[in-house]
């Protein structure tokens, strides 16, 4: 079963539209609704006194019209008493400002005296409602960290360093872990240590990700106190939202996930980001690793635009249907929107909802009706499993690791590089599971690792078994560089995978911003270089002045790739497929655009050949130049714009007397490569657009073709097609912003 749900904020609302809207969930076939999530402040409008008539008789309601509770503690936002009465409670931002009430989440994860008074809360309303028979999840908080992940009062300062010594025992092992010989920082006891506080130089990075990992533990430690005090009153699942994001990253979920029941996440496109539609299909990808493979809940997005990002763009006709579909293929069992009523006053007032400010009369209702009817359409797509042979492995802590104050570029980003390589292989059509440092990895064909500046001896050595046993490594730059002290690995880079990639690098060489070098092929390097040398790897692309730039190196019975720049989506895709591909295995389904594939094949072969075209009048001209420089002779005229850099030259088109090279012949040949080497490029390009605008994900015996483009692609294969209940021979046609779901069949 699939399940449509919303967030309700009854409080918002009279009786009266409670009555409408059951009706209308009803029709809308909603079966699952999160209430209470913030209702601290209804249920307990004064200290200690509570009042539960209001929600008690929204929950009947619910129950008779047949819908499940995903029960909120209620405890997301501190009431106006509490922060009043204790001012301690509030948190306290890195320059040691208090921030205050009146937005939301107004309170310190470390604080005790908040802890007391929303256990207090929760074990009330479990105490309660542990037993109604509508209740089917318990909501914990929300969003947990979203604005107060990292608190720097006093209260945190003490946790702060109750956590270090129980991490490391002696102030000794601390001051060893965090390099306090340097600038004078050493230790005399825990005492002394403070939270990384706004400073008037570059911070300590080891002190930064300490504290990283010590925020993430309060805010799970808050969880499971909420859980552990339901579990006394109720034996429901229970979870929390995580927020798996572009914009957040202050939580590791890799060390949440076992404490959910179910993983639940909140996403909405995010139109910051060069390609939104990517990035969600990454969130997803993500939420079932969380999820451990199995399926999971979309617990928030939107109907339309959101109301938090610069610029809040509404949704095309079909894409609430296509991205709800979307985080179906890639495993969600469940598709929840906050929220059901758009709010007439308050912070969020325009963000968009089931039912909007327009009522039900709208384009979004009816598009909300179609989700639901498909989503029962697709009802034995429930429980299923996504089908992956490629993993890429991320890791929260390389997230905060290389995003530190003091880098080698501040444009390289952890999280640009994770999508990059993502996007890569999505455009490649490949399935990928998103997998924590660590993870067996047997089970791949491939795996990829972007950018995983810190990683300890035992994740990096399961990367290398799993090559030696045969499997295949494409390790992308500023990965290895570190240990989990954020202590750099002597003996050249990339430390950790030195050896595994048969190459040794002994220098950055970041590029500045909007600058690029060339490779030997043709293409260009961006952000990023290195000093490469080769120790037993091979060279399989070089810059152009010929040191290495993406190497291969055999390891045990398999091979490892390094790529040291940054490459564009289709360079990166090329060396991908390369280096996946060389196996003889392919994408167990891909995009069938009528004779895109054989254009993407043809493209590739005339790309090669104009890259070589290329080269060889690189070579023409050099010799060109060398026969100019002793010819002798003076030129009888020219005046031709030189092909290769457009200088006009005033000796081109004559012979030299005994020069041996023409240079017109050599900047024809040469512009003659160019134009095919742009038309190659063109015709590789339109290949790549069937790739990047339709998703084929494969889930038990489903195949989902999601086609966010707008002309109409086929793709092979045969089955029952359960959008349009046809039966397909041969392929099934997606138009286009559509998207198809197919019951495959021998």
């Amino acid at each position: 079963m699939l399940r449509l749900g919303c967030d309700y904020n009854y409080e918002q609302w009279s009786p009266e539209v409670w009555r409408e809207d059951m009706a209308l969930m009803q029709e809308a076939g909603v079966d699952l609704v999160a209430i209470n999530v913030f209702g601290w402040s209804q249920i307990e409008p004064r200290a200690g006194e509570y009042d539960f008539a209001a929600l008690d008789e929204i929950l009947e309601l619910l129950h008779a019209a047949g819908i499940k509770l995903n029960l909120g503690t209620g405890t997301a936002s501190a009431p106006p008493w509490l922060t009043r009465r204790h001012p301690e409670v509030l948190p306290v931002a890195v320059d040691g400002t208090t921030r205050f009430p009146g937005g939301r989440q107004a309170w310190c994860p470390s604080s005790p005296v908040f802890r007391e008074h929303a256990l207090r809360l929760v074990e009330q309303v479990a105490q309660r409602y542990g037993q109604h028979p509508a209740l089917d999840l318990w909501h914990v908080s929300n969003e947990l960290g979203c604005h107060n992940a990292l608190c720097y009062c006093e209260a945190s300062a003490d946790a702060f360093r109750v956590w270090l010594e129980k991490r490391y025992g002696t102030v000794e092992a601390l001051n060893k872990a965090w390099g306090t010989a340097f600038w004078s920082q050493r230790y005399a006891s825990f005492d002394e240590v403070q939270p990384p506080r706004a400073a008037l130089s570059v911070r300590n990075p080891a002190q930064l990700v300490d504290f990283q990992r010590f925020s993430s533990d309060e805010l799970l430690a808050h969880y499971r106190a909420e859980a552990s005090v339901i579990r006394r009153h109720s034996d429901k699942k229970i979870t929390t939202n995580f927020m798996v994001t572009a914009h957040i990253r202050n939580q590791n979920y890799w060390s949440w996930a076992a404490d959910m029941d179910v993983i639940a996440n909140d996403h909405y496109l995010d139109h910051r980001l060069a390609d939104p539609v990517a990035e969600l299909s990454f969130a997803a990808d993500l939420t079932r690793g969380l999820a451990g493979g199995r399926p999971w809940i979309l617990m928030e997005t939107s109907t339309g635009a959101v109301n938090w990002q610069p610029y809040n763009l509404a949704k095309e006709p079909g894409q609430l249907v296509r991205n709800a579909l979307t985080h179906v293929a890639r495993g969600a069992d469940a598709i929840c929107f906050f929220q059901w009523r758009a709010s007439a006053q308050g912070a969020e007032k325009f963000h968009s909802a089931i039912v909007p400010h327009t009522g039900v009369d709208t384009a979004v209702w009816r598009e909300v009706l179609e989700l639901s009817a498909t989503l029962k359409k697709l009802s034995e797509v429930g429980g299923t499993t996504v089908e992956a042979d490629t993993a890429l492995i991320f890791s929260w802590e390389s997230w905060w690791a290389t995003d530190t104050e003091a880098r080698p570029s501040q444009d390289l980003r952890y999280l640009d590089q994770v999508h990059a390589a993502y996007a890569a292989l999505r455009q490649l059509g490949m399935t990928t599971d998103i997998v924590a440092p660590g993870t067996d990895l047997s089970r791949y064909r491939a795996v990829v690792v972007p950018c995983l500046h810190m990683v300890s001896d035992q994740e990096a050595a399961t990367v290398a078994d799993y090559v030696e046993s045969g499997g295949r490594a494409v390790i992308t730059f500023y990965s290895g560089i570190v240990d989990p002290d954020d202590r750099v690995r002597l003996g050249g880079y990339p430390g950790a995978f030195r050896e595994l990639l048969g190459v040794v690098s002994e220098e950055f060489a970041p590029l500045l911003p909007g600058t690029s070098v060339p490779l030997a092929d043709g293409g260009r390097a961006t952000l990023w270089t290195e000093r490469l040398r080769v120790t037993t790897a091979k060279t399989e692309l070089a810059y152009a002045d010929g040191h290495p730039a993406v190497t291969r190196n055999a390891f045990g019975a398999g091979e490892a790739w390094y790529v040291s720049t940054a490459l564009d989506t289709p360079d990166l895709s090329d060396v991908l497929e390369r280096a996946i591909g060389a196996r003889g295995a392919q994408p167990r389904t891909a995009v069938a655009e009528p004779n895109a594939r054989a254009a993407h094949t043809d493209a590739r072969v005339a790309h090669t050949d104009a890259r070589v075209a290329h080269a060889d009048a690189r070579v023409a001209h050099a010799d060109a130049r060398v026969a100019h420089a002793g010819g002798g002779v003076a030129h009888a005229g020219g005046g031709v714009a030189h092909a290769d850099v457009g200088v006009p030259h005033a000796d081109v088109g004559v012979p030299h007397a005994g020069g041996g090279v023409p240079h017109a012949d050599v900047g024809v040949a040469h512009a003659d490569a160019g134009i095919a080497y742009a038309d190659a490029g063109f015709a590789h390009a339109d290949a790549r657009v069937a790739h990047a605008d339709v998703e084929v994900v494969r889930r038990g015996s489903f195949v989902f073709v999601v086609n966010h483009g707008s002309k109409d692609i086929e793709h092979p294969i045969t089955g029952r097609e359960l959008v349009t209940g046809q039966s397909v021979t041969g392929s099934v046609t997606v138009p286009g912003g559509a998207v198809r779901v197919v019951r495959e069949e021998a």
